[in-house]
């Protein structure tokens, strides 16, 4: 560890007033309010890393050569920060996200952080933002942290740039989809994919949620709300749902999630989702998944439930399939509003978890705050 790392705090002198910030909180929405201040870290190749600072909410100053506006030279990841009942602030699994970091740095050519001082920068901006975490008594709410990672560089030749910026922000969020736990509508895709092998898929990088966006549209304007993507060689082999991953529930217990394959997302939900659903009694398979078994596996009962996976999202219940020339409804929705058991019962296992309401046996949590 250096001492680039010892972040200087700059306090903004405009500061958003307690009636303000309750307002904010009130009715958080995603991603809509950030928080007053901000990590910046710059790194060049001559100094490295340096002048780590939190530092007043603000627009950022690139030039409009810069690297990551003609090449999409950058990364980014998305964790959040829990209120517990006693006050302390919590984050869930940061070590993940400060590996895939690294992971997804190396595989866009940009100088990796070290994965301690990516979770020092969380510590630093949620100790200074701190008010602006959620309160244990909210409900599904908490402090959303977006660290990114982008080439600053002016210049126009084709290659690694030679200036980035680290940062990260912060934005109170409330549930992902206005309707909670309610399931959702996916289009089923064959027009557009999301990743190619040897690409970025697995990386989370902004490349790979543009490509989804054609996708999301000719879903929203099919009546869904979400997409689901198949892969890019046969299209049949189920891969990814917008930003999350998939999981299917079968009548016998079993679970299955299509297996990484280099162009999906090795999601920390995901992961801690298999690990808790093993607790509960599942067996759990990570292998290829098709569209037809989808939906041979809803036609005929074997499929029960599905659901989908993400740091936003947490775990969202899926109720209908639709695509060209077809549309199926998945589960009992006369119960629980179409909540299957399982996943109420693994949703609940993992926010629990989160919130601090049942024991940390795994070590998952970290302290920020």
């Amino acid at each position: 560890m250096t001492d680039a790392w010892d972040f200087a705090v700059e306090l903004r002198s405009d500061p958003a007033t307690a009636e303000a910030r309750a307002a904010a909180l009130a009715k958080p929405g995603f991603g809509q309010v950030f928080t007053d201040h901000m990590v910046v870290a710059p790194w060049t190749a001559e100094r490295g890393w340096h002048d780590a600072r939190v530092t007043a909410y603000a627009p950022l100053k690139v030039s409009p050569a810069a690297a990551v506006l003609h090449y999409s030279q950058e990364i980014f990841e998305g964790l959040k920060a829990y209120r517990h009942a006693d006050g302390s602030v919590w984050s869930f699994r940061p070590e993940r996200n400060a590996a895939r970091f690294t992971k997804s740095a190396e595989r866009l050519a940009l100088p990796q952080l070290p994965e301690e001082e990516f979770v020092s920068a969380l510590r630093a901006l949620v100790t200074v933002d701190e008010p602006w975490v959620p309160s244990a008594d909210s409900g599904e709410t908490s402090l959303y942290l977006r660290p990114y990672l982008i080439a600053t560089e002016a210049a126009l030749s084709v290659r690694p740039a030679r200036e980035v910026l680290f940062g990260v922000i912060a934005s109170p969020a409330g549930p992902y989809f206005a309707t909670g736990p309610k399931p959702v509508s996916i289009w089923l895709t064959t027009s557009t994919v999301r990743a190619t092998p040897g690409g970025t898929g697995a990386a989370k990088c902004g490349g790979n949620y543009a490509a989804s966006l054609a996708g999301l549209a000719e879903a929203v304007a099919n009546g869904c709300d979400q997409v689901a993507f198949v892969d890019a060689v046969e299209h049949k082999w189920l891969e990814e749902i917008g930003s999350m991953n998939l999981f299917f529930v079968y009548a016998d217990g079993r679970i299955a999630t299509p297996e990484l394959s280099g162009s999906i997302l090795e999601g920390v939900t995901r992961a801690s989702v298999i690990e808790l659903a093993a607790d509960l009694g599942h067996t759990v398979e990570e292998r290829r998944v098709s569209a037809d078994e989808w939906k041979d596996g809803v036609r005929s009962g074997e499929i029960t439930e599905v659901f989908a996976s993400g740091t936003a999202a947490v775990i969202t219940p899926i109720g209908r399939l639709a695509w060209p020339d077809g549309d199926l409804t998945i589960g009992d929705h006369s119960v629980d509003h179409g909540v299957g058991p399982v996943t109420k019962s693994i949703r609940s296992t993992l926010l629990d978890l989160q919130y601090g309401r049942i024991p940390d046996s795994r070590s998952w949590l970290t302290r920020l705050a």
